[in-house]
C-alpha cells in the first residue's frame, strides 16, 4: 500500500506488528506482510523488489485509493483491476501507452487503471485519460511490472476516493480517510477467504 492512511485499518484489523530496520515501514502478521511504499512508481517498484528478496511472498496484492477518470463512479466503490496502462511512460519506438495485465479473480466488478507519477486531479486531465482507463493511481503499473520481473502473481483492487468533482487535495485526503476502513472490510470479507 502507498500510505499509512490506507494501511492503518489493515495493520489494526490484522494485528500486524512492525518489522524494524527496513527501507520503509513493513508489518508482519501470521500470514501476511504489508509494506507502506510511499507514493509513486519508483517507491512501489522498490517495495515489491524488497519484499520479493527479503520475504519471499507467494503473491502480491496492491490495495489502495484511485480516482475515476469520468462520471459513473462513486466514492467508496471497489474495483478489481484487469488492465493497467502507464500513461506517462510510452514505448520509445511506438509511442503507445505501456499496458500490463495483472492476475484476475472471478466474481468482482472490473475496471482498467492508468498509472502515472503526477497526480491527475483536473477534470480535463481525467477526461483525456478516460479514453484509455476507468481509474487512475500512482503505483499500480509499477507493482504489476515489478511482480512480473520476480515471477509473482499480483492482484490489484482499488477503492474510488475521488471523482472529477474532487479537484482539491483536501477533498481526496478526506475521502481516503473516509474509505480506508471499507477497503479493509472488503479485503477481510471478500478477498482474504479466496486466498486461504
Amino acid at each position: 500500500m502507498a500510505t499509512m492512511l490506507e494501511a492503518g485499518p489493515f495493520i489494526r484489523g490484522m494485528g500486524l506488528a512492525e518489522i524494524p530496520g527496513g527501507p520503509f515501514p513493513v508489518y508482519r502478521g501470521a500470514d501476511a506482510i504489508l509494506a507502506i511504499s510511499g507514493i509513486g512508481k519508483v517507491n512501489a517498484a522498490v517495495a515489491v523488489a524488497y519484499l520479493a528478496c527479503a520475504h519471499s511472498p507467494s503473491l502480491v496484492l496492491n490495495l489502495g485509493a484511485a480516482g475515476c477518470t469520468r462520471a459513473g463512479f462513486s466514492v467508496g466503490e471497489i474495483y478489481h483491476i484487469d488492465r493497467v496502462i502507464e500513461h506517462d511512460r510510452p514505448h520509445l519506438i511506438t509511442k503507445k501507452e505501456r499496458m500490463t495485465a495483472p492476475a484476475v479473480m472471478e466474481g468482482f466488478p472490473l475496471a482498467s487503471l492508468a498509472t502515472g507519477d503526477v497526480p491527475v486531479t483536473g477534470s480535463a486531465e481525467r477526461g483525456a485519460l478516460a479514453r484509455s482507463a476507468d481509474l487512475v493511481d500512482m503505483e499500480g503499473a509499477a507493482v504489476v511490472q515489478a511482480c512480473a520481473r520476480f515471477g509473482l502473481p499480483v492482484y490489484l483492487f482499488k477503492i474510488v476516493t475521488d471523482t472529477p468533482e474532487h479537484e482539491k487535495d483536501a477533498d481526496i485526503i478526506r475521502n481516503v480517510k473516509k474509505t480506508s476502513s471499507a477497503l479493509f472490510d472488503f479485503y477481510a470479507d471478500k478477498i482474504r477467504p479466496r486466498l486461504a
